[in-house]
């Protein structure tokens, strides 16, 4: 998890929101990494996920990656997690939760629906370090925003 927050860290410099994901091949090497990119990109597929997915795919030569873990910060949204079970990754290790779309108990729980594949899911780990990472950069855009404001009502 530690290498996924360095991810989501790299996302951030970026401004991007500081998501970031790595994937593990038999518990010892990393075959993909991620963070975020849909800004930089301006692509709604780059999720850190996705193209932790990606890489990891090109490295193993091919799609299916069931002896793989994914650690990611943030719970996977619909399209991540559909992505994931397409993948047939095997586990998937969560920092935070994302109650508002996370999609392996958030919003909904795609391991609750009879798909061919179902990894197994682990949440919380370094669940405050990676939720506060999400909470000071969106803190910081909000005031940011409001003193940009302030200025431009002054002329």
């Amino acid at each position: 998890m530690r290498e996924a927050l360095a991810e989501a860290g790299i996302a951030r410099e970026m401004d991007e929101v500081p998501v970031g994901a790595v994937i593990v091949y038999r518990g010892e090497r990393i075959i993909g990494r991620g963070h975020n990119e849909k800004e930089t990109g301006k692509n709604a597929l780059y999720h850190a996920e996705l193209l932790a997915i990606d890489r990891a795919c090109r490295e193993l030569g091919g799609w299916r990656l069931p002896e793989s873990t994914l650690y990611v910060t943030l719970e996977p949204c619909p399209m991540c997690a559909g992505a994931i079970v397409n993948a047939r990754i095997g586990r998937v290790v969560i920092g935070t939760a994302d109650p508002r779309t996370g999609a392996f108990g958030g919003i909904t729980d795609l391991n609750a629906l009879p798909l061919n594949h179902k990894p197994e899911i682990v949440s919380g780990v370094l669940g405050e370090e990676c939720a506060e990472l999400l909470r000071s950069y969106f803190r910081e855009k909000r005031e940011k925003a409001k003193t940009e404001k302030s200025a431009s009502d002054l002329l």
